[in-house]
């Protein structure tokens, strides 16, 4: 491919989703998710189920975020996660999948039980995504890397979850990493903005979009960014919620 299009952290907001693949040109574009498909949005199945369509027509690379983590976590230990997975967006994310009213009706054991029985094949998908992707200078992975070491030897925990020693630290890599995770308001420390954040070769691209901000569907080549889609997020105010 010529080129890859790479779309941010969508958090359940399927109209957006739907809206910025519209851009994505399949016949000359690699398609890569950035992770956290699901939580605090409303449609994490519906966003789901559209990227495991994405990933089996299109070879798109689906990169597992810290929310896919955290709901594969609830699911083999339901009643250990269920407090810590409701109050960071699952509650969204399982009343998707059964029912609105469901994790109130049901315990967290037989919450876990209905899904595995109904969407086998989506916990078997979920738990194969991949924690980065490699494509020429560029390097793909929903949090970011560990700076301090090769970043091959980069623990799946930061992967996921790592910010300031990340977006401070010096990138020696070679590669341009592309990331999200942090929304880009925060690592601008203005909370008006919504923009692409580019530093030391890094770039961050969650607008922040299920908080009200953006989404953004980013283009790049060998040679740098071609394009940056932004899709405001018009159902509401800017809310970041952390």
């Amino acid at each position: 491919m010529d080129q890859v299009f790479v779309i941010g952290d969508v958090h359940g907001e399927y109209e957006l989703f739907q809206e910025i693949l519209k851009k994505f040109e399949p016949a000359k574009q690699q398609l890569i998710l950035i992770g956290d498909l699901n939580d605090r949005g409303p449609q994490s199945k519906e966003c789901w189920l559209l990227g495991m369509e994405l990933v089996e027509k299109y070879h798109a690379v689906y990169l597992r975020g810290n929310h896919e983590e955290y709901f594969l976590d609830f699911m083999e230990k339901p009643e250990d996660w269920f407090p810590s997975y409701l109050y960071n967006g699952g509650k969204e994310t399982i009343e998707s999948l059964l029912h609105t009213g469901a994790t109130q009706e049901y315990s967290p054991t037989e919450i876990a039980m209905m899904i595995r029985s109904r969407y086998k094949k989506l916990l078997t998908f979920l738990a194969e995504r991949p924690f980065y992707c490699e494509w020429g200078k560029y390097l793909f992975v929903h949090a970011g890397v560990n700076l301090t070491k090769d970043w091959h030897e980069t623990s799946l925990q930061d992967f996921l979850w790592i910010r300031e020693p990340f977006h401070e630290g010096k990138n020696k890599t070679g590669k341009t990493i592309v990331f999200g995770h942090t929304i880009t308001p925060m690592l601008y420390g203005d909370m008006q903005t919504t923009a692409l954040w580019q530093s030391d070769n890094k770039i961050g691209i969650d607008g922040g979009a299920v908080f009200g901000g953006s989404l953004h569907g980013v283009v790049f080549d060998q040679r740098g960014l071609v394009a940056d889609y932004e899709l405001p997020n018009l159902k509401g105010p800017w809310q970041p919620d952390f």
